[in-house]
C-alpha cells in the first residue's frame, strides 16, 4: 500500500536529504530559511558550535513599520537585506544557503537575491 504524504512531510523529507550535504562552519555558516503562511524567517547558524549567529524575520520590530504584510515577496526582500546587514556587522561574508526543503522560487528566491545584493556571498 502506498502512503500519501502531505506537502509539509515532503518538505521535511527534502530538507533532511539536503542537510546531509550542507553544514555550516565557523568560516562559512549556514543561512537557513523557513517560511510559513504568514511570515518568513532567516537564521545564520554555526552547526559545529550549535549557535545562531544572526537572525531576522518579518516579525522584527524594525520591519513592522515598513511592511504591510509579513508574507509577500517584499517582506522576503526586506528580511534578506536585514539578515545580510546583521551578518556583515558580525563579520560574516560568505554563507551556505539552506532553502529548508522549499523550492527555490518566489519568497525564498527573493530573500536570497536581496541578501546577495546586500553583500552576502553564497
Amino acid at each position: 500500500m502506498i502512503r500519501i504524504r502531505s506537502r509539509n512531510e515532503m518538505r521535511i523529507h527534502r530538507h533532511r536529504r539536503l542537510r546531509k550535504r550542507i553544514a555550516g562552519t565557523r568560516e562559512c555558516p549556514r543561512l537557513s530559511v523557513f517560511r510559513s503562511l504568514k511570515h518568513i524567517y532567516a537564521q545564520i547558524i554555526d552547526d559545529e558550535a550549535g549557535r545562531t549567529l544572526a537572525s531576522a524575520s518579518s516579525l522584527d520590530k524594525s520591519l513592522q513599520d515598513s511592511l504591510s504584510a509579513g508574507n509577500g515577496q517584499e517582506a522576503a526582500k526586506s528580511v534578506g537585506k536585514l539578515i545580510a546587514e546583521r551578518a556583515l556587522a558580525s563579520g560574516i561574508k560568505t554563507v551556505v544557503f539552506d532553502r529548508g526543503g522549499h523550492i527555490f522560487l518566489g519568497r525564498v528566491k527573493a530573500l536570497a537575491d536581496a541578501a546577495r545584493e546586500a553583500g552576502l556571498q553564497f
